[in-house]
């Protein structure tokens, strides 16, 4: 792999999104290791795009309004779902001590589904992934499965370390109702400023 695509790679990775925030927010909410499981469902959500965009239907998110449309507004419904629990101090995402035992299936699953609603991913694959691959390249299939590892590569390593960043910071942040207050408010906005936008994306 090319320099130039693991440092563009690196920087879409490390633009915060929907998984960077699910991710920060359950590290805050419920500590590393929980942070860490979140981690695995946003990483296999990105691998689970790749096979998609792989089978063509990338493809067909390009083309077909309709099905752009109903996935996205899927996504739109479940970020104001995610922002009104987060402000609420409620539900999967609370920015809270939270001392109760949770399955890591749980957080996996929530993790995949909240990336698998943005169809973003699918889409950076088509529009992304080609660049790096030689016009006339005999072998431009496996090319293309090597770059695309290599992302969701890329993304296991940048969420980690906001996961380890997040961590860090948990134990200076949660002994401070105020500040607690401000990151439920933050994260919450941040849910429904990527719902808004993506409710504006085009096909």
């Amino acid at each position: 792999m090319s320099p130039e695509f693991l440092f563009t790679a690196f920087i879409v990775c490390l633009a915060p999104g929907v998984g960077v925030i699910f991710t920060l927010s359950t590290v805050l909410g419920r500590g590393l290791g929980a942070g860490l499981w979140a981690v695995l469902g946003c990483t296999l959500a990105t691998l689970v795009h790749l096979g998609f965009a792989m089978a063509g239907l990338a493809a067909v998110l390009q083309t077909s309004a309709l099905l752009f449309s109903a996935i996205k507004y899927a996504g739109v419904a479940y970020l104001l779902w995610m922002a009104w629990g987060t402000l609420q101090g409620t539900g999967a995402l609370q920015v809270t001590p939270d001392t109760t035992r949770h399955a890591p299936a749980t957080l996996v699953r929530r993790g995949v589904l909240l990336n698998l609603l943005n169809p973003k991913l699918p889409m950076f694959f088509v529009a992304f992934l080609p660049q790096f691959i030689p016009a006339g390249a005999p072998d431009a299939t496996a090319l293309l499965i090597e770059l695309g590892l290599g992302f969701v590569a890329m993304t296991a390593g940048v969420f980690l370390l906001y996961a380890l960043a997040a961590g860090w910071l948990r134990s200076r942040v949660l002994g401070s109702e105020r500040a607690m207050t401000w990151l439920r408010r933050a994260f919450a906005a941040s849910f429904a400023g990527l719902g808004a936008k993506l409710a504006f994306e085009r096909a």
